[in-house]
């Protein structure tokens, strides 16, 4: 059974930075890719990041490139999303995804985690 669990949400200040983590269990993790998607209340939830497992480059999306990063600790079956200078415009619930075949930005992913909450204030 396949369960992804984030954590690392929280407040910050606008400027501030963060780093998410989504612990995947029960994946292999060498297929297919894991992604961030974010969701802002009465919005629809958007990509925000595409890590390939094939070993591509990552795909950050708009305009968080630049301030975004992800990485992986493949020891710890482990992705990270890390934000530097966080906008208020940030603020959302983001979440973690998997599939072992689907490589895109929209929610079609067939693994989710419960999300964790990040709150930017101006």
């Amino acid at each position: 059974q396949v369960q992804l669990v984030e954590s690392g949400g929280g407040s910050v200040q606008a400027g501030g930075s963060l780093r998410l983590s989504c612990a995947a269990s029960g994946y292999t993790y060498t297929t297919g890719c894991m992604a961030w998607f974010r969701q802002a209340p009465g919005k629809d939830r958007e990509g925000v990041a595409i890590f390939f497992t094939s070993g591509k480059p990552t795909t950050i999306v708009g305009s968080m490139k630049g301030r975004f990063t992800v990485s992986s600790d493949n020891a710890k079956n482990t992705l990270y999303l890390t934000m530097n200078t966080l906008k208020p415009e940030d603020t959302a619930m983001y979440y973690c995804a998997a599939d072992g075949t689907y490589c895109g930005l929209s929610p079609r992913y067939a693994y989710w985690g419960q999300g964790t909450q990040v709150t930017v204030s101006s």
